[in-house]
């Protein structure tokens, strides 16, 4: 796909996303997300961010938190959430459906996946029958390297990862199956509502299994795990 191709890709996501956002009602939009620590509308400050930084100031904001973007990103998402209305949010996403923002070191296809993970992160949390089109998935899929799995400390040692829904496969092991945006979900490690998964390892990456993760080890001191610091 060219430049352009994946900006149109852009476009219709965010254009998909506003809509769906249309729909929600006040009490959804302070609904948990698949993104730990934050909310629907911790999500959409997130997402629209860019559309309000300057370069001069997220380099501000990037110094300010000594270097640790994911730092800045979770406290901008939180203080954006806090001072500004759904209203406001949803109006920022609308008017900048086509913005031509870039993550910094990537270019439009990585600007793609920041927008289809949140977006999943939203619906799929929300329970919404909503899947992600195969052309804007595939692409996603694609660019997904072993580099970005250890980014977010995932373990598939041993594990294969098999699209349902898509001929796709990640890894080599044992099988993990499931909807390839939900295996996308996997890759980024978020955890997943129960039975979108399927197979022996299926718990390791779902709600129940955390739950029970969380028993057995709820005697002993509980370490700083939350991933909200891990966004895409």
């Amino acid at each position: 796909m060219t430049d352009s191709a994946v900006h149109a890709a852009i476009t219709a996501e965010r254009t998909d996303l506003a809509e769906i956002l249309t729909g929600l009602d006040a009490k959804s939009w302070d609904a948990p997300t698949l993104c730990r620590g934050w909310r629907v509308r911790e999500v959409v400050a997130h997402i629209t961010l860019p559309f309000r930084l300057s370069e001069a100031r997220f380099a501000l904001e990037v110094l300010r938190a000594a270097g640790d973007f994911n730092r800045m990103a979770d406290h901008a998402a939180r203080q954006d959430a806090a001072r500004f209305t759904p209203e406001d949010l949803l109006k920022s996403l609308w008017d900048n459906v086509a913005h031509p923002w870039t993550p910094p070191g990537g270019g439009f296809e990585h600007a793609l996946s920041h927008d289809v993970i949140h977006g999943l992160d939203i619906t799929v949390a929300l329970g919404l029958d909503r899947n992600v089109p195969e052309d804007r998935l595939r692409r996603v899929l694609d660019a997904v390297k072993p580099q970005c799995v250890k980014f977010f400390g995932v373990d598939l040692d041993g594990i294969q990862l098999c699209a349902e829904d898509l001929d796709w496969t990640y890894g080599s092991g044992e099988i993990l199956s499931g909807a390839a945006q939900d295996l996308l979900l996997v890759l980024c490690g978020r955890i997943l509502p129960d039975g979108k998964l399927h197979g022996m390892k299926a718990d390791r990456f779902s709600r129940a299994g955390q739950r029970g993760r969380h028993r057995r080890h709820r005697s002993q001191p509980r370490l700083r795990t939350e991933s909200h610091w891990q966004k895409v």
